[in-house]
């Protein structure tokens, strides 16, 4: 049983407790990790401050940080179909997948490596004699504390930045899958001077609270749950720490009568079974024009129940859910979703043979669900799709504005000025016309408004997350006048 070390201070480290890893699709443990004490992640912060603030990591030029994370980016395409099975074993999700989340880590640090020797001040024109410089500095020691359901392109996202800006970085990975994280770690290691990149890991309700509240500590990025999210921000506030949340969504797809209806059919599909619907900007609901709704409906029926369930390993249409845990939640609400009658298709467990410990439900679609109601207002995190209908486009507008999320939406629609009226009156972060999701769109700001967080990441701007702000004002006089 192999056994996942934690990097601190440098060194290879272990805990006293340790947590098991489970491979979704079949339920056996592939490795264990170290739930962290409170004295590791003191250990780690102190590293982190006097590898921060040493003439060592001061010295390295800007390019040379980008030098490094193109390396990094090289070495994860060449070992692209290893780190692919990692990450396919660890979360569960399809190969394919698993791939192109290999793919979006290397893009991610071959992104920020091109911009680390890019991000510049400015000077503003105050007066003669007066020299106004306005510079970047990394705000020092940043925690990123990174989910399970795509560790691999949220480690790289904000970490790749990060670096970039010249920051002491400090990783919390998921207790389900730190395995890609971890081979992160390993390739790191010797490359930067020790505690510039250390890799926590443990059980998130155990270790997160030590990080998220300690005093010495100068950013929090954050993805997960609003509730997690809220004592996030609230131990942050406590030592006036600025963060970064990724707090979910209920994302619609708003389907008008003139939309290509087999780009539609396939767009809406594919937005809520990816990863097995355990995605923060799944397109959990579909607005449908009330005029084409049947036909609509019955097609994607058709189209959820030709989808195949089964293994990662197997890259087929969909995956395991993560754990016992999500599997648990879901069935159960399910169960209750079908005495409703609101199951128009799926909404079972389903037993692959072969893979009976795996934790595998039906897609599923719900129709009838008032809008109020908790099935169309709560994020569910599973394979799970409802229906509302609307007949003009207030209504359409209303219906996708009525949560208290709003990170993504799609909106499917051949006429321009529908198609720009709706996205201009969508409260989202990101708004899609005629697609989702848009390939993982390294170079797009992605966050939400509302509970869906706090702050954009992905793109140039998310280098201002670590990056703080220093005005320096320098007088002079002529030569003469001294």
């Amino acid at each position: 049983m192999k056994k996942i070390p934690m990097l601190i201070n440098g060194e290879w480290v272990h805990g006293a407790a340790l947590v098991d890893v489970r491979n979704p699709s079949t339920g056996e443990v592939i490795a264990q990790i170290s739930n962290a004490s409170k004295a590791q992640v003191d250990e780690a912060v102190r590293a982190a401050r006097v590898a921060f603030e040493s003439d060592d990591w001061r010295q390295w030029k800007a390019y040379e940080r980008g030098q490094l994370l193109i390396e990094l980016a090289h070495y994860i395409r060449m070992h692209a179909e290893e780190w692919s099975l990692l990450e396919c074993r660890d979360v569960g999700k399809p190969l394919s997948q698993a791939r192109a989340d290999i793919e979006a880590a290397a893009r991610y640090f071959e992104f920020y490596g091109g911009a680390a020797d890019k991000v510049m001040g400015d000077t503003i024109p105050i007066e003669d004699g007066l020299l106004n410089a306005v510079v970047l500095e990394p705000v020092g020691i940043t925690v990123h504390i990174v989910p399970w359901n795509y560790p691999i392109q949220i480690t790289a996202r904000s970490v790749a930045a990060a670096i970039a800006t010249g920051n002491a970085v400090i990783v919390k990975s998921a207790e389900d899958t730190p395995l890609t994280t971890h081979a992160i770690a390993e390739w790191l290691a010797d490359k930067l001077p020790k505690g510039i990149f250390q890799h926590i890991t443990g059980l998130g309700r155990d270790v997160g609270p030590y990080l998220t509240s300690h005093p010495d500590i100068n950013h929090i990025t954050f993805t997960g749950s609003v509730p997690t999210g809220i004592a996030v921000m609230k131990a942050a506030a406590e030592n006036i720490i600025p963060v970064t949340l990724e707090l979910g969504g209920k994302s619609p797809n708003i389907v008008f009568a003139d939309a290509n209806i087999e780009q539609a059919l396939e767009g809406v599909m594919r937005a809520i079974i990816q990863n097995a619907g355990q995605t923060c900007s799944a397109g959990a609901r579909l607005i449908i024009e009330e005029t084409v709704k049947d036909s609509f409906v019955s097609q994607l029926v058709e189209k959820f129940q030709a989808l195949q369930v089964g293994p990662g390993e197997a890259d087929l249409d969909m995956g395991p859910l993560l754990n016992e845990r999500q599997f648990t939640k879901i069935t159960g609400l399910l169960q209750q979703a079908k005495a409703d009658g609101y199951v128009i298709t799926g909404g079972e467990p389903l037993l692959i043979e072969g893979y009976d410990k795996g934790y595998y439900i039906q897609p599923t679609i719900l129709d009838g669900v008032d809008s109020k109601d908790p099935l169309a207002q709560e994020e569910i995190f599973g394979p799970v799709l409802t229906v509302l209908t609307f007949s003009s486009v207030e209504e359409a507008i209303a219906l996708a504005n009525s949560t208290d999320y709003g990170l993504v939406a799609g909106v499917w629609s051949q006429n321009i000025d529908t198609a720009h009226f709706v996205a201009s009156r969508v409260q989202a972060g990101q708004v899609f016309i005629n697609n989702y999701g848009a390939a993982g769109g390294i170079q797009m700001p992605f966050g939400g408004y509302k509970k869906s967080g706090i702050g954009r990441e992905k793109g140039f701007v998310a280098l201002r997350n670590y990056r703080q702000m220093k005005n320096i004002a320098i007088r002079y006089a002529p030569p003469n006048q001294r």
